[in-house]
């Protein structure tokens, strides 16, 4: 492909600038959540699938009866290496986790998909741009354009945010690439995607389309009004009107840590009786694979139950989302 010259380069990449310059918008915030008011009334900022502005949530009128809603824990990284595959496979036998999301042409790849198919685990694809693809059969072309890839998103915390034309066909073949691969190794195309380090989300695969339209992706983390800095915010909405428009989304999606203090669990459970709430995690990590496996979460979440797939409910008062 031909590089385009120095103005149109210019012209393409201006418009996202002046929203990199407020911070890093896919940095995790989830341990800002505060604590739980005793009342849904505390507003978060969501975008509903249905509407193009920022949401705040309302809890019911009196007499009103609550529509039950789901939470999703989605364990991230399946595949990556065997240690990540077997802790994330008890946490599912053990009903604490819901769904993965699996890393292509790393070295556990392959048999992770052979225990998903024969236990009939719920697997979306886990697009990975930045960690180094370690199965032996990787082919050194894409290996190759994924370096790339890597060397520009992770040299600074704006890059993801920045559209970068000289990329992208590299970002067309890497994504695809990983798609055929889930394809070959799991029988279908992906139905559910997201990203390793959140980078589905970067400029170049969201202004290219590279998702494919009415796939389930994943949202930005969910955070309360005030917690981000008003261009970050901004951006963010922006994204996932973006995503809204073009795919089906969650109503929440929060991170598993921090497991302290417990009110803020506590809060994100509140709201999965009424929302969708979908909840990451990564059991390789020691204190979430106890918490997963030694019972905590159910007995934090109470008569809350996890959902056994990875599912989409309605809004539950659809009427009671307002836009500001």
């Amino acid at each position: 492909m031909d590089k385009p010259s120095a103005a149109e380069a210019t012209m393409r990449m201006s418009p996202l600038r002046k929203l990199s310059e407020a911070g890093d918008p896919m940095k995790r915030e989830a341990d800002a959540i505060p604590a739980p008011s005793g009342s849904l009334s505390v507003p978060l900022e969501t975008m509903s699938p249905d509407s193009t502005a920022p949401s705040t949530v309302q809890a019911p009128r009196s007499g009103e009866a609550f529509q039950e809603g789901l939470l999703i824990v989605n364990a991230d990284d399946w595949g990556r290496d065997h240690e990540t595959t077997q802790r994330t496979l008890e946490c599912i036998l053990c009903g604490s986790v819901s769904s993965v999301s699996a890393m292509m042409f790393m070295e556990d790849s392959e048999r992770a998909a052979t225990v998903a198919r024969q236990r009939g685990i719920d697997t979306g694809l886990h697009l990975n741009l930045t960690t180094p693809f370690s199965a032996p059969n990787c082919p050194a072309r894409l290996a190759e354009h994924q370096r790339e890839l890597a060397r520009w998103l992770l040299q600074n915390r704006f890059a993801r945010v920045v559209f970068h034309p000289w990329l992208v066909r590299s970002f067309e073949y890497v994504v695809e690439a990983q798609r055929e691969e889930f394809g070959r190794l799991y029988g279908a195309q992906p139905d559910r995607l997201d990203g390793h380090h959140h980078m589905h989300l970067c400029t170049n695969v969201l202004l290219a389309g590279l998702l494919p339209r009415g796939t389930l992706v994943r949202r930005n983390f969910s955070f309360q009004p005030g917690e981000k800095g008003s261009w970050n915010r901004l951006y963010r909405r922006i994204v996932d009107r973006m995503l809204a428009r073009r795919h089906r989304v969650t109503d929440f999606f929060f991170s598993l840590p921090p497991l302290e203090p417990p009110s803020r669990l506590q809060r994100i459970f509140s709201l999965a009786r009424q929302f969708t709430v979908e909840m990451e995690t990564h059991p390789v990590n020691p204190d979430e694979y106890r918490f997963l496996t030694e019972g905590e979460i159910f007995r934090r979440a109470g008569d809350l139950s996890i959902a056994p797939r990875f599912a989409l409910r309605r809004p539950a008062f659809p009427g009671k989302v307002s836009n500001r």
